[in-house]
């Protein structure tokens, strides 16, 4: 039985015949449909159309690309219908190659072409979706993949004996650009991006009252761009012209749009998310993020392919054509005309793979910048919606890891994808080429490739690993640097500096030490990879000798240039598997956080007001808790039913639950039984203020529109009008990060104002009455709750006794329940929680009382002239405040510098002072010189053992070769091992001098950072030191070195080559000089561009990193106000601000690339002619083969050395980045070895400020204004003041936080200037009054110096009222404080800070405002505690709260900087018209009622 024999040309024709009816079937189709429509409108003609059926149609808008495709169809219709009538003229034979076509095939082609175009003629009147049919699409498809297997078979049977060869070659070749475009345009799947609506008359008679006017956005040139421009990249010249005349800015680089912008791929990734987690099963790992980015961007995926496989293909014919060159330059012609057709075909190949390459590495960049983009949005939005319990599983941190690491190694994987399947395809084209040329010997090559690559593999391995502890020893850097650099005002003022300095620098060692693990495996990496071709080449050189097959130049020229293409798959496969496996860890990263419990979409129910029957809030029954896991619910049998326009207060002990009350009405707590009903809108303020970054009045507005009118009554009822005008810009003064340049007060009120402006509902504040003094507390409780708010539903939380009678409800609070509810007078009738609040306050109008019984009788006449002299005060303090106000004024007019300012950023060129620095910071560049040396030994050595493989083996089979096969490999082995070992030292030293470069970079900054004042903290957002210290430190670890060494050993190489091609065709000289001095040109022209946009995407990924954490800090706020969607559009907008410059500094790199290649190819082609020009005979065949070979990489190795000049360019960025933060101005020192006190100073502790003037900056006013007085050593001060008045500031100056303008300060007579910072602080000891807790235990946030026993611990524990708690906790001192302390309430954190400040027994101990979140009773705990202090401390006290300074030894009195009052309480109250009076007056009138009430 004979075999079954599959015929090509057959399974063509069938092919193709198959084609022709699917396209006669589809005309039918469309023709019937045609004929049934000219009778449906004939009827309706006929019968009239009922008056509202009459509907719009549309039509597509034909432009360009339809026209362009119709053309193309037609040309090809034609070329087929005349090749297949040739055919048939001439009776052609195609017996002699099975892939060229007869006429036959040329005709069924003709026939299906023509029926492709009607299709494409009537595309426009057919459709009305914009979309190509599935028929014509797959036609394209199958078109270009037919034409492809011909062109590539043609090249495989190249040296097939047949006369019509090279005229087929031609034909074969003319469809492939055509079939090119029209697969791209299948790929689209549409003819045109517009679509004209027809409407009928009755809509076109519609007036235009409706419609409302859209903007027309700037598109970008990319979105509007031709064919030829995307190919070449044209579309960036404008941007090109701009950026070479002027440094861009932001607002010259164009917007991405379409599906590269942030909107678009998050919404295709948030809608595959979606769609894949409802099938998904409660395996963490489903769905899978591989798969729903790939569903996301499967398209461009597709496309990106296309070019990798063409780039791949064109790489390897011309090492399969040099083997025929040099036969052709040894006399052997194969057809007419073969030199000028195997030099086009050199010429064309190069093209092809430099068109493909650039689109492919551009594609592969823009892909993973969708990526990044749509996951940075889509991480952003699970940030806003994460449950408090989820929260407690990632710190920011760790949050911001994931977008700062994750999501980047994610995005970067897109230009490794290919190389999965790319990988076994060069290997196989190489072996294809290899048995061409060597026969059986190419299995000999092979068995060297995967020795080569499973040789890797244990390297990648440990590469891998030193990578991953080195990503782990970077987090845990990073999270501590985090926590540093927000917190670095309490370091300074507890003097820890140095002690975190050296825990950071530490965990930089640990680092430093898994860096130098890598960089050295690197080393070994490196060295295998430029080893591997001579190790593959020795191995099938040298099985070609055993076996016996002869070995020609052309031969072994085509198999070296076959190994060094194989060089870069090679060295990439084991950093592909690296890349699989760390993408793969980021996927899983990324996939577990987001699938992390949300808040419950159940835990609150919002009822409409219509429907809410007057109920604002009610809850029955209901049972919260943080820690679901937890045997004891946070709050239990909450019951609550409160109807709209009530005042309620909560009140209750520290840590009671008063704040988880409020959280659980607005959703936040895990709601584990009961139900919750809100009607109506809420606003939310927390006890710790939240500020965002940006100008006050943005603060208060917060997304709302401006009305004018009640913004004055909102900043009169908060009283910020006074506090504005002292502020340079007003209302539009930026606030620094965290609200660093506001008070605690201003704070407050700001976030006040914030709920306020938003018109609420219902409000529901955490005291926030807390940080203000008690004139301004009154002030905004009466204008505020009693005022603007008089109509709103008000749940308020107070420590404040005097603040119940107002309410008309009380909860009071104990252990996680309600335990009384009722009116102030029920109250004080029934239970003892409540009574024991009130007694408390009490006690403390006692204390009042007994300081009001000590003053004296006043003569009238010393009223009348403190009446007098009070009134001339006043009138003077008018005049100050008009002179304020006028110097406020102008220096609103001088536009004054806001404390803020935009990241500062480099222009021009990167400075020479830049490289020198980075180059002698290791060993003062004594390496250099040994690395360039290594490298020039290592480029001779190569060229030589090519030169000796070319010389020493004969051009043509037949002729006697020049050594004996044994000496041959013998010498270029020798010389092959002299180079690998050049490239190890290389390699080795490059790595030595990277670690050192990168050590004495980081260190330099971070001790500069460490050393700078508090200013630059207050004016320099954390993100722009974070990524300093990240992103741009790991550029310098990993990157810059290496950059630097590619551009020598690239420029090096480029020498090499340009000898030897000079040694055969000097001539290129005359070309190769102004070629040269283009690329210069050119290189020039574009970094002036590029370098800015580098700086620009450099300074860019700080905001949206600053945004997500401080969104995620202020999540609840964000959450309550239903703000979610403003602030994920404003995420949107920084991705999009990032990905501008990104994607954009992208292209330029393509565009430059490109323009270089084709200049390269140029002269390849000039150098190609010459040689098949020249006379049989004129030059050495193998030595012309060798500079071929040798020109093959000239277009990549010229690219290489502009691309890397530009790129170390860029990446010098990092360093000079880095030098900035290097640099920064220095605080004092912080020990002056000369002048250095006594061990026991100070003994007193007595306090001199004499003529003391203080003011932030050079061009702000006087913040305190020349005071001087003195606190006696073992007394206790108060420093009473409105808010702003300088007490803050006062403190400051005294640790010398803000360095004195005039005066100076005595401590036991030693000035405080003349001695280190770090004597002055480590001798002081201060309670903020932001309360500040590292993530730790309980036992390294109070002994972080680990200097004190256990037993001095509890002690400090149980005098801050703390040892109880601490006792009942499972851990006891180890027990868990997480991140900012938030498992901590805010009183319990102001606890711990006391417990810290008694444990360091100073003597001087400063309070700025450390009970203000504490209850009553527990402040006067606390204030008996100090006052029981057995080391006899001084200690000042700032305090609103007139009990806790009330029996202070000494009151000092501040108001506009100024010393107003300084006397004792008792002396000071004896003035019924001093400050101090009118302040316990007002606080005593304002608890009358209180006072009333509970005395005897």
């Amino acid at each position: 039985m004979k075999p079954f024999y599959f015929d090509p040309h057959l399974i063509a024709l069938i092919s193709h015949l198959i084609f022709v009816g699917l396209f006669i079937l589809d005309r039918i189709i469309a023709l019937v449909r045609f004929f049934c429509c000219i009778k449906s409108f004939n009827s309706v003609s006929m019968n009239g159309h009922p008056e509202g059926d009459e509907k719009s149609t549309s039509k597509i808008q034909c432009g360009y690309l339809y026209k362009l495709t119709l053309g193309c169809c037609l040309v090809l219709f034609m070329a087929y219908a005349l090749a297949g009538l040739w055919c048939s003229l001439h009776d052609l034979d195609v017996k002699g190659s099975l892939f060229f076509m007869g006429a036959d095939i040329f005709i069924a082609q003709a026939v299906a072409w023509l029926l492709v175009s009607l299709c494409v003629m009537a595309y426009p009147e057919e459709t009305t979706e914009n979309k190509l049919s599935i028929l014509l699409r797959l036609w394209w498809t199958f078109s270009f993949l037919f034409h492809a297997a011909i062109l590539f078979m043609d090249i495989i049977f190249m040296g097939e004996k047949n006369k019509n060869f090279p005229y087929k070659v031609c034909v074969d070749c003319v469809p492939i650009p055509i079939c090119t475009f029209l697969l791209y345009i299948a790929f689209r799947g549409r003819l045109s991006s517009t679509t004209v609506s027809h409407h009928s008359a009755a809509e076109l008679e519609q007036p235009l009252l409706h419609k409302t006017a859209t903007k027309i956005n700037h598109l970008s040139p990319f979105s509007t761009a031709s064919i030829w421009s995307l190919m070449t990249f044209s579309w960036l010249n404008p941007l090109f012209s701009v950026g070479y005349k002027k440094p861009l800015e932001l607002e010259d680089v164009p917007k991405v749009v379409g599906k590269d912008s942030s909107q678009e791929a998050y919404m295709a990734l948030q809608t595959n998310w979606c769609t894949n987690k409802k099938v998904g099963t409660k395996d963490i790992e489903s769905p899978s993020m591989a798969k729903i980015i790939l569903l996301s961007v499967w398209k461009g995926i597709v496309i990106n392919a296309m070019y990798a496989a063409a780039y791949t293909f064109a790489t390897y014919i011309g090492p399969y054509l040099i083997d025929m060159l040099v036969e052709y330059l040894g006399g052997a012609e194969h057809f007419a005309h073969e030199g000028y057709v195997l030099a086009s075909a050199f010429f064309g190949a190069k093209m092809v793979e430099s068109l493909a390459q650039r689109q492919w590495y551009f594609g592969a960049q823009q892909l993973g910048l969708r990526v990044r983009s749509g996951l940075t949005a889509l991480l952003y939005r699970k940030g806003l919606f994460l449950s408090n319990g989820s929260r407690q599983n990632h710190t920011s941190g760790e949050i911001i890891n994931y977008m700062n690491v994750d999501v980047e190694r994610i995005g970067n994987f897109a230009s490794y994808m290919h190389d999965i399947w790319l990988l076994p395809v060069q290997v196989f084209l190489a072996l294809v080429i290899l048995y061409n040329s060597l026969g059986l010997s190419c299995i000999a090559g092979l068995a060297a490739i995967v020795a080569v690559m499973v040789g890797n593999i244990p390297f990648a391995k440990l590469q891998d690993e030193y990578q991953d502890k080195l990503m782990e020893a970077k987090d845990k850097r990073m999270r501590a640097t985090s926590e540093t650099l927000k917190n670095m005002r309490t370091l300074k003022l507890q003097a820890w500096e140095i002690k975190y300095l050296h825990r950071l620098q530490d965990l930089r060692g640990v680092e430093q030490g898994w860096l130098q693990k890598y960089l050295y495996a690197s080393a070994a990496v490196t060295f295998l990879y430029w080893a591997a071709p001579t190790f593959v080449s020795v191995a099938t050189f040298g099985s070609c000798v055993l076996m016996g097959i002869p070995l020609t130049a052309g031969r072994v020229l085509s198999a070296l240039a076959t190994f060094r293409i194989l060089q870069t798959p090679i060295y990439n496969f084991p950093e592909l598997i690296s890349m699989l496996a760390q993408t793969k860890v980021s996927l899983d990263r990324i996939a577990r956080f987001l699938q992390e419990e949300e808040l419950q979409s159940n835990a609150l129910e919002n009822v409409s007001k219509d429907f809410s029957i007057d109920i604002a809030i009610e809850i029955k029954d209901a049972e919260f808790s943080w820690d679901r896991s937890s045997n004891k619910s946070t709050l239990r049998g909450i019951n609550l039913h409160l109807k709209h326009g009530m005042k309620v207060a909560v009140c209750g002990s520290v840590g009671s639950g008063k704040s988880s009350l409020l959280s659980g009405i607005l959703g936040e707590v895990p709601k584990l039984a009961g139900t919750v009903k809100v009607s109506g809108t809420k606003a939310y303020v927390p006890q710790s203020p939240w500020i965002q970054t940006g100008k006050i009045e943005d603060n208060i507005l917060f997304g709302n529109s401006m009305d004018r009118t009640k913004y004055e009554k909102v900043l009169e009822a908060c009283a910020l009008k006074r506090d504005l005008e002292f502020f340079s810009h007003g209302d539009q003064t930026e606030i620094g990060e965290r609200g660093i340049n506001l008070s605690g007060g201003q704070k407050q009120r700001i976030q006040l104002a914030r709920s306020m402006y938003q018109d609420a509902d219902i409000y529901l504040l955490d005291d926030p009455f807390s940080a203000l003094d008690a004139h301004t507390g009154t002030q905004l409780f009466n204008e505020c709750l009693h005022g603007i708010l008089k109509s709103k539903t008000i749940v308020y939380v107070t420590h404040q006794v005097e603040f119940l009678p107002a309410s008309d409800l009380i909860l009071v609070m104990h252990d996680g329940e309600i335990v009384q509810v009722g009116s102030y007078d029920d109250l004080l009738q029934s239970g003892t929680d409540f009574l024991e609040l009130v007694g408390a306050h009490h006690q403390a109008l006692h204390t009042i009382g007994e300081a009001e019984k000590g003053r004296v009788v006043i003569q009238q006449e010393d009223v009348r002239k403190r009446f007098c002299n009070a009134l001339e005060n006043e009138l003077e303090e008018v005049h100050q405040n008009e002179a304020t106000r006028d110097q406020a004024q102008k220096n609103k007019d001088d536009n004054l510098l806001q404390i803020v300012q935009e990241e500062e950023r480099e222009t021009g060129r990167v400075k020479l002072k830049t490289y020198s620095a980075f180059i002698t910071a290791a060993y003062k560049g004594a390496l250099i010189p040994i690395i360039l040396a290594a490298q020039i030994l290592f480029q001779t050595l190569q060229i030589g053992s090519n030169y000796w493989m070319a010389w020493a083996t004969p051009p043509v089979e037949n002729q006697k070769p020049t050594v004996s096969s044994t000496v041959l490999i013998l010498i270029y082995l020798v010389l092959a091992i002299a180079s690998s070992i050049c490239v190890l030292v290389r390699s080795l030293f490059l790595a030595t001098a990277a670690l050192e470069a990168s050590r004495r970079l980081f260190t330099n900054m971070l001790t500069c950072i460490f050393h700078a004042p508090m200013s630059f903290f207050d004016s320099t957002p954390t993100g722009r030191i974070l990524s300093r210290a990240s992103s741009d430190q790991s550029t310098v670890d990993t990157d810059i070195p290496y950059r630097l060494g590619g551009l020598a050993f690239a420029v090096i190489q480029l020498f090499g080559i340009i000898i030897v091609m000079s040694q055969v065709a000097w001539q290129i000289f005359v070309v190769l000089i102004p070629v040269i001095i283009i690329c210069i040109w050119y290189q020039h022209y574009y970094i002036a561009s590029a370098r800015e946009l580098a700086r620009l995407v450099s300074i860019r990924k700080a905001p949206i990193i600053h945004h997500f954490a401080e969104s995620i800090s202020g999540a609840a706020i964000i959450r309550s106000f239903n703000q979610e969607t403003r602030f994920i559009k404003t995420n949107l907008c920084l991705i999009d601000d990032y990905s501008r410059p990104s994607f954009h500094n992208d292209a330029a790199m393509e565009w430059l690339c490109l323009r270089l290649n084709f200049l390269s190819n140029l002269v390849f082609l000039l150098s190609l002619t010459f040689l098949v020009s020249l006379p049989k005979g004129t030059i050495d065949p193998s030595l012309a083969g060798l500079a071929v070979t040798y020109g093959l990489n000239l277009n990549i190795v010229q690219a290489w050395v502009i691309w890397n000049l530009c790129n170390v360019e860029n990446k010098m960025i990092s360093v000079e980045r880095i030098l900035q933060y290097s640099n920064i101005s220095s605080e004092a020192p912080l020990v002056i070895e000369s002048s250095r006190p006594s061990h026991d100073w100070p003994s007193m502790g007595t306090i001199v400020l004499q003529n003391l003037q203080v003011r932030y900056a050079a061009h702000l006013p006087f913040v305190l204004k020349g005071i001087t007085c003195e606190f006696p050593g073992g007394m206790k001060i108060g420093i009473v003041g409105r808010t702003g008045s300088g007490k803050s500031t006062l403190l400051q100056a005294l640790f010398r936080i803000i360095e004195p303008t005039g005066g100076r300060i005595l401590i036991d007579g030693v000035d405080i200037s003349t001695i280190g910072l770090h004597d002055l602080r480590s001798k002081l000891s201060i309670i903020p009054q932001d309360p500040t807790l590292f993530e730790g235990t309980i036992r390294s946030n109070l002994d972080p110096l680990e200097e004190h026993s256990d037993t001095e611990i509890w002690e400090a524990l149980d005098k801050s009222q703390l040892g109880e708690l601490v006792r009942s906790s499972k851990h006891k001192l180890d027990t868990l404080v997480t991140e900012n302390g938030e498992n901590w309430s805010l009183g319990q954190r102001q606890l711990v800070c006391l417990g810290r400040a008694l444990l360091k027994q100073s003597r001087i101990l400063v309070l700025d405002e450390a009970t203000a979140s504490v209850d009553t009773a527990t402040d006067n705990l606390i204030q008996r505690t100090l006052r029981s202090v057995p080391y006899g401390c001084t200690v000042i006290t700032i305090a609103h709260r007139i009990p806790t300074v009330i029996d202070s030894d000494q009151v000092l009195v501040l108001s506009e900087g100024k010393i107003t009052e300084y006397d004792s309480p008792a002396k000071l109250l004896e003035d019924q018209s001093s400050s101090f009076a009118k302040l316990v007056s007002e606080f005593s009138s304002r608890s009358n009622k209180v006072t009333t009430l509970t005395s005897p």
